[in-house]
């Protein structure tokens, strides 16, 4: 069966119902708790047990608030963020995933969303995702061929040499994933990278984390706590 070609114009959608969920030990002691679409005003002039009421009322709005937000990572968080990591939950685009507690977010064309090392610009995580009438990935075709083709020629650019390391399968919840190790040389740098892909919600998404060739094999196994925790959500 031949691989289904890949349009290569990306999505890339707003910032809003995404959350960063530290792991627990990060998390203060205090939340600031907000409603944008909400808003209970209580007057100066407000008797006691009146103020006392709407006090309760604004209270349990935000509380309310900070639920519902918090409901799309239910699946994430049913498993604990592992140390010295972060999660990012987006309800909106629908999937989620973990990454180094000390990288931080940076626009990287074409993603919907992105971290680095602050340090080693090479170290980072990003996604990015396509419409697609698919409902699985093996409705792209054999995996090889279509691991083949990703890697050749979707993620390598003209001037590089690609090598695929390792493939893995698994299926989580009923959706499948492919994950794929493969190193990309340039005549200036190489890098290893790990590829998550899952097709769901009309979408193709692509998880792509990586370092410089150098660094792989110290950093390979945090990395790859990074592309196991990629999870589509359904919306």
């Amino acid at each position: 069966m031949a691989v289904s070609s890949l349009s290569l114009s990306w999505v890339s959608t707003t910032s809003s119902n995404k959350l960063n969920l530290p792991h627990s030990n990060d998390l203060p002691r205090e939340t600031a708790l907000s409603s944008r679409n909400n808003t209970i005003t209580c007057s100066r002039e407000t008797a006691s047990s009146d103020e006392s009421h709407c006090k309760r009322r604004l209270l349990l709005l935000k509380v309310g608030a900070l639920t519902a937000s918090l409901l799309p990572a239910r699946s994430l968080l049913a498993q604990e963020i592992p140390a010295n990591y972060r999660a990012f939950v987006d309800s909106e685009d629908g999937y989620s995933y973990v990454y180094p507690s000390e990288w931080r977010e940076f626009d990287f064309r074409a993603h919907d969303s992105a971290f680095k090392d602050k340090f080693m610009q090479l170290h980072n995580v990003r996604v990015r995702f396509i419409p697609t009438d698919k409902k699985d990935i093996h409705d792209m075709g054999p995996m090889e061929e279509v691991i083949y083709y990703l890697v050749n020629h979707v993620y390598a650019a003209p001037n590089q040499v690609a090598d695929i390391i390792n493939t893995q399968e698994k299926t989580v919840d009923g959706k499948n994933y492919y994950t794929i190790e493969f190193q990309l040389r340039s005549p200036n740098f190489s890098t290893v990278s790990f590829a998550t892909i899952a097709i769901g919600n009309g979408r193709y998404y692509t998880m792509i984390v990586g370092a410089n060739e150098r660094r792989w094999r110290r950093y390979r196994d945090r990395l790859k706590v990074v592309a196991d925790s990629f999870k589509v959500l359904d919306i």
